[in-house]
């Protein structure tokens, strides 16, 4: 949902609920409970709402970590980009920091995927050519995103970004861990 009508929805409710708490107050007067009630309510909707919103951005937690560290801080700063990328989404920041943020997450992943992939190779990786082609495939999907950018504007961001976290996460998850766990084995880390 678009942060203007997220918003325009959440003051409504409030003003609801503020004006029904205000005529129950005087209707049954401050010993009664339900205006108490009411008034937890409307402190409590833009908590609930800050919440969920919250949740739109994706945070590094510890067990994303493939146990090197070049490796996890690349990771981090991939998630910060993508967290970027959201609030250009989500606060409709306008064209260039969209195009900023875009450009700064598309040069860091290939910078990573190359860092990576040269890491992968100085340790002969086994599945090497299968990882290389998770990398591939995903920078085919972000260059797809990128023309519908340039044609579609800002409407793209909602579905690349949504994507972009799935991915990173599945891959962090699934094949890097896989890639962590080889190379700890082989250097004794």
């Amino acid at each position: 949902m678009k942060r203007s009508v997220s918003m325009l929805i959440l003051a409504l409710i409030m003003g609801v609920i503020l004006v029904a708490d205000i005529m129950v107050f005087i209707a049954l007067g401050v010993g009664h409970p339900v205006p108490w009630v009411l008034l937890a309510l409307l402190v409590l909707v833009p908590v609930l709402h800050n919440r969920m919103e919250s949740g739109r951005f994706v945070t590094w937690k510890p067990e994303y970590s493939v146990g090197i560290d070049l490796i996890d801080d690349d990771h981090k700063k991939l998630l910060s980009l993508i967290n970027n990328l959201q609030a250009a989404v989500h606060y409709h920041t306008g064209y260039a920091f969209e195009k900023k943020a875009l450009d700064e997450l598309v040069d860091y992943t290939r910078f990573h995927f190359e860092r990576e992939e040269a890491l992968m190779k100085e340790h002969d990786y086994p599945d090497y050519e299968l990882h290389c082609a998770e990398h591939r495939e995903m920078i085919g999907k972000v260059e797809e995103f990128v023309a519908g950018y340039q044609t579609k504007g800002h409407d793209v961001f909602e579905s690349m970004a949504a994507y972009l976290k799935d991915w990173l996460i599945t891959h962090i998850n699934g094949t890097d861990q896989e890639v962590g766990a080889y190379i700890r084995g082989r250097t004794g880390g």
